[in-house]
């Protein structure tokens, strides 16, 4: 079934992109992230202008966040203090995103930098996180014993505060820093940002795991939520119609991944999250390589829409 899309101004097929909501809400719920990384490379794909996707699937991340983070608010896996800290730089973040994108979409290069900043991130992080994936899980088939966490620099800093869910006692800048730039990028990019949130925590700032995940939830939530009303007063590129069918799809598969990702284990589910994000990386360069003129195109569209 067809329906137009108008400010998207394209028909699209109904039960594809509702597929595509349940889908990526599902991957959302299962690792703990938005699924921005997903949907908007899915969305340009089928022909979106990627300024519309962005804008448009912020909303869809919000649902779908808001549907993961209230399972997990449920089981007491959520670290109230940590998350408010988190918000302060992520509010400031993507407030100074929405304006950096007005600005690129202003001069013409948006879409060109969204499509670099996928390519270059997600092959990046992507990465990253196979490869401690497939360690880990190496570790775990061997029964070694994996290298003890020990604290870094950033726990010398100053200013610290007392995280009682997640028992860490910890500098509240670094926080707000990775809120600001987490903030900041999923205004640029449409991406929740959770698949980087998650390793930072736990990596750098020493976050527990049984926290990390409905914590991220929270930011991506409050930070989409917000990117969206910006993006709709300053830039009118929310299709609500779009909007909608993605959330539908969203939250309901984002209850089943949430359901599913309690029976994985952590390093499995670190290897299949690397694998995935690495995979869309390299479909959206190689996209980029072979078919430049068709999303140029689009790209030409939708600055001057």
């Amino acid at each position: 079934m067809q329906l137009y899309l108008p400010i998207a101004d394209l028909p699209v097929n109904v039960f594809l992109v509702l597929a595509m909501g349940a889908a990526v809400g599902f991957v959302s719920g299962m690792f703990g992230i938005g699924g921005g990384f997903l949907m908007t490379p899915l969305l340009i794909f089928i022909g979106i202008t990627p300024a519309v996707a962005v804008a448009s699937v912020a909303s869809h991340i919000a649902a779908s966040s808001f549907s993961g983070a209230l399972s997990y608010w449920r089981r007491r896996a959520i670290d109230p203090a940590l998350a408010s800290v988190l918000l302060c730089g992520g509010v400031t973040g993507t407030a100074l995103g929405v304006w950096t994108f007005t600005q690129l979409r202003a001069l013409g290069q948006l879409d060109l930098m969204i499509a670099l900043s996928y390519v270059v991130l997600l092959t990046a992080v992507g990465s990253l996180m196979f490869s401690e994936g497939l360690r880990a899980l190496m570790r775990t088939r061997r029964g070694t014993v994996p290298p003890r966490r020990t604290h870094n620099w950033i726990h010398g800093l100053p200013l610290k505060m007392r995280f009682k869910r997640s028992k860490i006692y910890l500098s509240v800048i670094p926080v707000v820093v990775v809120g600001i730039m987490i903030g900041f990028i999923g205004a640029i990019m449409g991406i929740g940002g959770g698949f980087i949130l998650v390793p930072i925590m736990i990596y750098l700032l020493r976050v527990p795991t049984s926290t990390v995940i409905g914590t991220s939830m929270v930011l991506t939530l409050v930070t989409m939520l917000f990117a969206t009303m910006l993006h709709a007063v300053t830039n009118h590129l929310v299709d609500a119609v779009l909007a909608l069918i993605l959330m539908v799809g969203g939250v309901t598969g984002a209850q089943f991944g949430a359901r599913a990702g309690q029976r994985i284990r952590g390093e499995q589910l670190r290897l299949l999250l690397g694998l995935l994000i690495l995979s869309v990386g390299i479909r959206f360069a190689i996209e980029l390589v072979i078919q430049p003129s068709d999303l140029f195109t689009i790209r030409e569209m939708g600055v001057s829409g």
